[in-house]
Protein backbone atom coordinates (compact mmCIF):
# COMPACT_ATOMS: atom_id res chain seq x y z
CA UNK A 1 0.00 0.00 0.00
CA UNK A 2 1.62 3.13 -1.06
CA UNK A 3 -0.12 6.41 0.83
CA UNK A 4 0.57 9.64 -0.40
CA UNK A 5 -0.05 12.42 1.95
CA UNK A 6 -1.09 16.34 1.02
CA UNK A 7 1.47 17.73 3.27
CA UNK A 8 1.43 19.06 6.81
CA UNK A 9 3.11 22.11 8.09
CA UNK A 10 4.93 23.08 10.78
CA UNK A 11 2.24 25.65 12.67
CA UNK A 12 1.40 22.91 15.36
CA UNK A 13 4.87 23.71 16.44
CA UNK A 14 4.88 27.44 17.22
CA UNK A 15 3.69 27.76 20.67
CA UNK A 16 1.63 30.72 21.74
CA UNK A 17 0.68 33.30 24.77
CA UNK A 18 -1.76 33.00 26.83
CA UNK A 19 -1.96 36.96 25.98
CA UNK A 20 -2.23 36.04 22.33
CA UNK A 21 -4.71 33.34 22.37
CA UNK A 22 -7.39 35.13 25.13
CA UNK A 23 -7.71 37.53 22.00
CA UNK A 24 -8.82 34.52 19.75
CA UNK A 25 -12.31 34.76 18.47
CA UNK A 26 -14.79 31.80 17.80
CA UNK A 27 -13.07 31.41 14.74
CA UNK A 28 -10.00 31.09 15.35
CA UNK A 29 -10.44 28.40 17.76
CA UNK A 30 -12.33 26.90 15.09
CA UNK A 31 -10.00 26.90 12.67
CA UNK A 32 -7.15 25.66 15.08
CA UNK A 33 -9.64 22.80 16.43
CA UNK A 34 -10.22 21.66 12.31
CA UNK A 35 -6.38 21.98 12.06
CA UNK A 36 -5.56 19.60 14.88
CA UNK A 37 -8.70 17.33 13.91
CA UNK A 38 -7.25 16.86 11.05
CA UNK A 39 -3.74 16.12 11.40
CA UNK A 40 -4.78 13.60 14.48
CA UNK A 41 -7.11 11.67 11.83
CA UNK A 42 -3.65 11.79 9.03
CA UNK A 43 -1.74 10.36 11.71
CA UNK A 44 -4.16 7.72 13.25
CA UNK A 45 -4.66 6.66 9.88
CA UNK A 46 -0.63 6.14 9.29
CA UNK A 47 -0.37 4.74 12.77
CA UNK A 48 -2.99 2.29 12.24
CA UNK A 49 -1.94 1.52 9.01
CA UNK A 50 1.54 0.66 9.82
CA UNK A 51 0.47 -1.60 12.57
CA UNK A 52 -1.65 -3.92 10.89
CA UNK A 53 1.45 -4.06 8.34
CA UNK A 54 3.74 -4.89 10.80
CA UNK A 55 1.27 -7.39 12.76
CA UNK A 56 1.09 -9.46 8.92
CA UNK A 57 5.00 -9.19 9.14
CA UNK A 58 3.86 -6.86 5.54
CA UNK A 59 5.97 -3.83 7.27
CA UNK A 60 7.60 -3.74 3.71
CA UNK A 61 4.82 -3.08 1.95
CA UNK A 62 3.59 -0.39 3.38
CA UNK A 63 4.72 3.27 2.47
CA UNK A 64 3.40 6.85 3.70
CA UNK A 65 5.04 9.64 1.85
CA UNK A 66 4.30 13.01 3.22
CA UNK A 67 6.30 16.36 4.36
CA UNK A 68 5.34 17.10 7.26
CA UNK A 69 6.93 20.91 7.54
CA UNK A 70 5.13 22.74 4.67
CA UNK A 71 5.32 26.50 4.92
CA UNK A 72 5.15 29.62 3.24
CA UNK A 73 2.67 29.35 -0.13
CA UNK A 74 3.50 25.87 -0.04
CA UNK A 75 0.72 25.16 2.61
CA UNK A 76 -2.08 27.12 0.43
CA UNK A 77 -3.78 24.44 -1.62
CA UNK A 78 -5.67 26.65 -3.39
CA UNK A 79 -2.19 28.44 -4.91
CA UNK A 80 -1.95 27.20 -8.50
CA UNK A 81 0.85 29.71 -9.22
CA UNK A 82 4.00 28.92 -11.46
CA UNK A 83 5.95 30.09 -8.81
CA UNK A 84 4.03 27.92 -6.01
CA UNK A 85 4.34 24.62 -8.43
CA UNK A 86 7.88 25.50 -8.68
CA UNK A 87 7.92 25.50 -5.08
CA UNK A 88 6.18 22.61 -4.62
CA UNK A 89 8.48 20.49 -6.61
CA UNK A 90 11.53 21.24 -4.68
CA UNK A 91 9.84 20.29 -1.74
CA UNK A 92 9.26 16.85 -3.61
CA UNK A 93 12.51 16.67 -4.79
CA UNK A 94 14.02 17.43 -1.47
CA UNK A 95 11.65 14.47 0.36
CA UNK A 96 12.82 11.93 -2.11
CA UNK A 97 16.28 12.20 -0.66
CA UNK A 98 15.30 12.06 3.32
CA UNK A 99 14.96 9.04 5.14
CA UNK A 100 11.54 7.13 6.22
CA UNK A 101 10.78 7.08 9.31
CA UNK A 102 10.29 4.38 11.51
CA UNK A 103 13.60 2.90 11.74
CA UNK A 104 13.85 2.25 8.39
CA UNK A 105 17.54 2.65 6.28
CA UNK A 106 15.83 3.68 2.89
CA UNK A 107 15.32 7.07 1.71
CA UNK A 108 12.05 7.83 0.19
CA UNK A 109 13.74 7.69 -3.37
CA UNK A 110 14.93 4.17 -2.53
CA UNK A 111 11.50 2.94 -1.35
CA UNK A 112 9.56 4.36 -4.07
CA UNK A 113 12.10 2.40 -6.44
CA UNK A 114 11.30 -0.97 -4.08
CA UNK A 115 7.92 -0.25 -4.46
CA UNK A 116 7.74 -0.11 -8.22
CA UNK A 117 9.57 -2.86 -8.93
CA UNK A 118 7.48 -5.49 -6.53
CA UNK A 119 4.46 -3.69 -8.80
CA UNK A 120 6.10 -4.35 -11.71
CA UNK A 121 7.36 -8.04 -10.57
CA UNK A 122 3.67 -9.11 -9.12
CA UNK A 123 2.02 -7.70 -12.91
CA UNK A 124 4.54 -9.89 -14.60
CA UNK A 125 3.58 -12.80 -12.54
CA UNK A 126 -0.16 -12.46 -13.07
CA UNK A 127 0.33 -11.99 -16.86
CA UNK A 128 2.57 -15.20 -16.60
CA UNK A 129 -0.55 -17.15 -14.80
CA UNK A 130 -2.93 -15.88 -16.95
CA UNK A 131 -1.23 -16.93 -19.92
CA UNK A 132 -1.44 -20.43 -18.81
Amino acid sequence: LLSLGTGTTSEFDKTHTAEETAKWGALQWMLVIQQMTEAASSYMTDYYLSTVFQDLHSQNNYLRVQENALTGTTTKADDASEANMELLAQVGENLLKKPVPKDNPETYEEALKRFAKLLSDRKKLRANKASY
